[in-house]
């Protein structure tokens, strides 16, 4: 878990940085580079989890469909919902967010933020 905290902690210094104007941010590049952390954050979180479960590191995801198997196969039992918000993360921020740049405004940024750390968390309690 302390990756993806890391990689969480970088979030926040890369939005407070960011130039915003009337709670939009002005630079879409930082943004989208904030999203890419954020979304790679869950990706560390679900990791290590698996390897936590006796996975071989040779066998982590490689694809966001392996992502989803994983999910499926490991963590949904414990928790069905979080198949659902792992679908809601990958489109907002690695989607929306980082691909495309379309997440301008700061309220939508850091809600999906606030959402890969609720994930983040279930995963690892």
């Amino acid at each position: 878990m302390k990756e993806s905290i890391r990689y969480l902690n970088n979030v926040k210094k890369i939005l407070k940085k960011t130039p915003v104007e009337d709670n939009t941010y002005t630079d879409i590049k930082p943004v989208q580079e904030a999203c890419g952390t954020a979304y790679l954050a869950v990706l560390k979180a679900i990791d290590e989890y698996l390897l936590n479960r006796g996975v071989n590191e040779k066998e982590l995801p490689r694809s966001v469909d392996g992502y989803r198997k994983m999910l499926k196969k490991y963590l949904s039992v414990r928790n069905g919902k979080l198949a659902k918000n792992f679908e809601r993360i990958y489109k907002e921020l690695h989607i929306a967010g980082y691909y495309r740049g379309l997440l301008l405004g700061t309220d939508t940024v850091k809600d999906a933020v606030k959402a890969a750390r609720v994930f983040i968390n279930k995963v690892n309690q």
